[in-house]
């Protein structure tokens, strides 16, 4: 940039080398994009340190992300307040039956849940606690248990309502309502693929079943269920419809949970209201701050120019419609496997945007390529959050949990380039319900 003292290299060298120096030092992502920002604010004279916090107050001031607590406080509050309980019955119910029972029910919950919480995160903690010495009492080994229980919560962050589907709409201006709907079919397509990687297994390894549920259990089932299963079509129809915004469905959410829990089904006590809050807070607290210091790394790279220095080397390569989407599928997945996804898509979402645009690529198809590729990076080494909460729980190393994880993500992996080559598995619900949401 004229008149600075760094040349975009120079900067883009100061900042991504800081950024994964403190990685390797085992700094906190969030801390570490925000330690890695200073040296160029004390460097550059036209900057300075105040940058780093107007730029981190600036990401907060922003209405749209008050619904990032108010979706996980949703999921902690049906949590404490048993529905969980009812959904795990449903998903008993209706896959019990199959190989593997209570792994085929894992996945389904994790479905269920994806529907409420919009956190893969919030996700993998409350199934590992449930399902992992579960799991382990019946038979199942550690590593399969592990890995399917983290697999299964990045279903979270593609079924709508997703946290990083209302993050990416308001960082590239990409409607959510048309990004909660073009989640459907992959989240549906990626929930089969896992139900058929565990129906393989079992039947490899002898896992056990439970009886078949009749009509009867499961009409019980449905019925206990039918309010919770409602949240879901609350959210997103809400919002769709434009009854009320994504931060407005998410408050709605809120109301709606503590009603079922408070009133409906008299489960939560003001000790489990207090145990939802303070866990919103907690998990809320670190997805906001890494919001926070990622947008003045974002900022950084505007101010160099650094994504269009990147783009004119990339533009030369002349990518088709398919390449392009494999090219930002890879940056997805590279990035996502040493970065919160969050922060990937401030710093990478707008580098790439211009490369979607150019290959004529709707905006919605190009967002859910993004989400489901940094979907990956919650499962892989080294940031892998959800493994490493699963593995957490379950007393192992990651490493041990790796080769089932790997071969889990295989068939998700088949989904992706689907997702990538026949743009219609995504678009084709927003174009059927609300076309005027698309480019």
């Amino acid at each position: 940039m004229t008149g600075s003292v760094l040349s975009s290299g120079q900067a883009a060298a100061v900042l991504f080398g800081g950024f994964f120096l403190l990685l390797f030092l085992r700094v906190p992502v969030a801390f570490a994009l925000g330690l890695a920002c200073l040296p160029i604010l004390l460097i550059e004279p036209r900057l300075d340190t105040v940058t780093l916090m107007s730029e981190t107050f600036n990401a907060f001031n922003s209405f749209i992300l008050l619904a990032v607590p108010f979706f996980l406080l949703t999921a902690n509050l049906m949590n404490v307040g048993g529905v969980t309980d009812r959904l795990m019955s449903l998903s008993r119910a209706l896959v019990g039956h199959f190989p593997g029972g209570l792994a085929q029910i894992n996945v389904v919950l994790s479905f269920f849940f994806a529907g409420i919480s919009g956190s893969s995160t919030a996700d993998a903690a409350s199934q590992s606690k449930i399902f992992i010495e579960a799991q382990r009492k019946e038979g199942y080994d550690d590593s399969f248990s592990v890995a399917i229980t983290a697999v299964s919560a990045v279903l979270a962050v593609i079924i709508p309502p997703s946290i990083l589907m209302i993050v990416w709409g308001g960082i590239l201006t990409t409607s959510i309502g048309a990004l909660f709907l073009a989640g459907i079919v992959p989240g549906v397509l990626i929930g089969v693929a896992q139900m058929a990687t565990v129906h393989a297994y079992a039947v490899r390894r002898g896992y056990p079943t439970y009886p078949r549920a009749g009509l009867r259990q499961l009409g019980t089932a449905l019925s206990r269920s039918a309010l919770a299963l409602m949240t879901p079509g609350i959210i997103i129809g809400g919002k769709v419809f434009g009854w009320f915004t994504a931060t407005e469905s998410a408050a709605i959410a809120v109301l709606y949970a503590g009603f079922l829990s408070l009133i409906v089904y008299r489960e939560m006590n003001m000790k489990g209201l207090y145990h939802a809050l303070y866990d919103t807070g907690k998990l809320a607290g670190v997805t906001l701050f890494c919001v926070g210091t990622a947008s003045c790394f974002g900022w950084l790279l505007a101010y160099y120019k650094i994504p269009e220095v990147i783009l004119s080397g990339v533009s030369s390569w002349e990518m088709g419609f398919v390449a392009t989407g494999l090219f930002i599928a890879g940056v997805f997945l590279l990035v996502g496997c040493f970065l919160d996804a969050i922060p990937a898509i401030i710093i990478c979402g707008p580098i790439l945007a211009p490369l979607a645009k150019a290959v004529a690529m709707d905006p919605v198809h190009f967002a859910m390529i993004g989400i489901v590729s940094l979907a990956f990076g919650l499962v892989t080494p080294p940031y892998g959050l959800c493994l490493m909460i699963a593995c957490s729980v379950a007393g192992m190393r990651m490493r041990d949990a790796i080769r089932d994880t790997m071969i889990m993500l295989i068939p998700m992996l088949v989904v992706l380039l689907l997702i990538i080559m026949w743009p219609q598995v995504s678009l084709f619900v927003p174009s059927l319900i609300s076309p005027e949401f698309l480019k």
